[in-house]
Order: C-alpha cells, then sequence, then structure tokens
C-alpha cells in the first residue's frame, strides 16, 4: 500500500503546477485582472485570489502536519496573477523539501484544526476527509471562475497531465 506522502505530496505539486497554468491562461486571455481575480461563482463563495491562497495553504497546511515541520507563512496579500505565480511557486518549492520518510508517522499523527476547537483527527483521517477533498475544491473552483470568465481552458489543463505509457 502506498503512503499518505504518495497521495498528496506529489499530487499537489501537479495540481498546483496546473493551476499555475490556469492562471498563466488567464493572464493572457486578457481580462481586467483586478475584476477576474476578485469574480467568484457565487455571492457566498471566495474569490479567485482567495481559492488560490486556500488550495495553497491547504497543501502546505498537510504538508507540515503530517511530516512535523513548520508551516511556511503567507500574507495573503496577492492581488496580481504574477503575486499568485509567486505564491504558487513558494508553495511547491516547500513541498519539495518534504520527504516521503518525513511521512512514516502520518497515518496516527493527531492533528488538530483551529476551526475545530476541542477536536483532532488522526492523520489519515485529516489527509482523507479533509485537506485533501478541501484542496480539490479551491482548485476546481478557481478553475470554474476562470473558464466561467470565456478563458479556453479543459480538462487536460486541470489535470495537468497523465502518466501514460504504451501498450
Amino acid at each position: 500500500m502506498e503512503s499518505i506522502y504518495e497521495f498528496t505530496i506529489p499530487v499537489f505539486i501537479k495540481m498546483l503546477g496546473g493551476l499555475k497554468g490556469v492562471l498563466q491562461k488567464a493572464k493572457e486571455h486578457g481580462l481586467d485582472e483586478t475584476t477576474l481575480l476578485n469574480d467568484r461563482l457565487a455571492p457566498d463563495m471566495f474569490p479567485l485570489v482567495k481559492q488560490v491562497q486556500v488550495a495553497t495553504d491547504n497543501a502546505k497546511g498537510l504538508a507540515s502536519r503530517l511530516s512535523g515541520t513548520e508551516t511556511p507563512s503567507y500574507e495573503d496579500t496577492e492581488t496580481t496573477f504574477a503575486e499568485l505565480d509567486a505564491r504558487i511557486d513558494r508553495t511547491i518549492a516547500y513541498l519539495q523539501t518534504i520527504s516521503k520518510e518525513s511521512f512514516k508517522n502520518a497515518a496516527d499523527t493527531r492533528v488538530e484544526i483551529k476551526y475545530f476547537p476541542g477536536k483532532f483527527m488522526t492523520g489519515f483521517d485529516y489527509a482523507r476527509e479533509y485537506a485533501i477533498p478541501n484542496f480539490f475544491f479551491h482548485v476546481a473552483t478557481a478553475y470554474a471562475i476562470v473558464r466561467k470568465n470565456g478563458v479556453q481552458i479543459g480538462k487536460a489543463d486541470y489535470i495537468n497531465g497523465l502518466p501514460l505509457q504504451d501498450l
């Protein structure tokens, strides 16, 4: 059986690369940057800029909680595509420092999240039930906001490549 590491860190790196590509296509589309970055799918949902911030927060949060490393702190002050690209790059660079070995006790790690005071999850439950779904939710929502604004992107942009092999 593969480790939690295999289903998180490499996948997060890949998907953040895809998100960066989606944002690049949005930038090249020529829409007003401020308007697009503040657009949202519904009035009670986060805007595009916050979707990217939360996706990166989920990736680095899982990595630090399950590897026992310190979580990098970001200020959430991005207002441009260039700043979001830099945030994604910083997150990917951090994820690349996380080793598979650092996850050896990840499944049994006790994870406490400030949104759930007085409660905890095992690392396995945290990864499976919270961090992975939350990460994909925010990446997919960012993709949907960009697509809603007429940027020609498709599922291949979201997936960012497949490990296809010849028969």
